[in-house]
């Protein structure tokens, strides 16, 4: 019998591309294009790309480029990412998981932007939370924990009271510095030392109690 390990918190925070949607068939087309177009390896930018906002991920992988260049070149990614959407598909159980937080204070909080983050979770089926955290809102991409900060701070709860579902280490990182617990979904974030990792979506059950807190039963 496998274990099962209870969390409870006032408000989760989601993140999107390999946490609520897989896109890893659309981000990997996308990068290693771009990752030849400099002369990069395509399994290095790879290690690097996922949780970050593009230009964040281009400031790593060519140190020495300007910062204008980097966010010109990001906004054509992202265009040409938005235009890609074949093969994205739900996390298996994303969309029960999000079904059960009807009513329930969560945030998606995502490097993505808002027609990226419209089009991948439409292509996968899923339902976008009210309350919603893209690029546009944030002047940092995670690993910085403004995003998360925002997310809490808009849900009007504090950030040890909120719970980060993510699944890159950018992502984890983020989560940590922003003074919350992570659950890590999937293969990626395991090497990154979430509190809690799952599978996937299916092994987290959402129970609200009657003093209005969130208890996740993960296992």
């Amino acid at each position: 019998m496998t274990a099962t390990t209870v969390l409870t918190a006032r408000a989760l925070l989601l993140d999107m591309d390999g946490t609520l949607v897989n896109s890893d068939a659309v981000v990997e087309r996308c990068w290693r294009r771009w990752a030849d177009r400099h002369g990069l390896d395509g399994d290095e930018v790879l290690k690097v790309v996922h949780g970050r906002q593009g230009h964040a991920s281009m400031a790593v992988l060519l140190p020495d480029r300007p910062m204008e260049q980097n966010l010109a070149d990001n906004a054509r990614m992202l265009a040409e990412e938005t235009a890609d959407l074949d093969g994205v598909v739900e996390v298996p159980g994303a969309a029960a998981f999000l079904a059960s937080l009807d009513g329930l204070p969560h945030a998606l909080v995502t490097s993505a932007d808002v027609a990226l983050s419209t089009g991948r979770m439409g292509a996968a089926g899923l339902k976008l939370p009210d309350v919603r955290i893209t690029a546009e809102c944030v002047g940092a991409s995670k690993p910085d924990p403004e995003g998360f900060l925002k997310g809490a701070a808009e849900l009007g709860v504090a950030p040890e009271d909120c719970l980060v579902f993510e699944d890159s280490g950018a992502g984890i990182a983020a989560g940590r510095a922003a003074g919350m617990r992570v659950v890590g979904v999937g293969p990626r974030a395991g090497a990154h030392g979430p509190d809690v990792l799952v599978r996937d979506l299916t092994q987290v059950r959402v129970e609200a109690t009657a003093d209005g807190r969130i208890r996740l039963h993960i296992g």
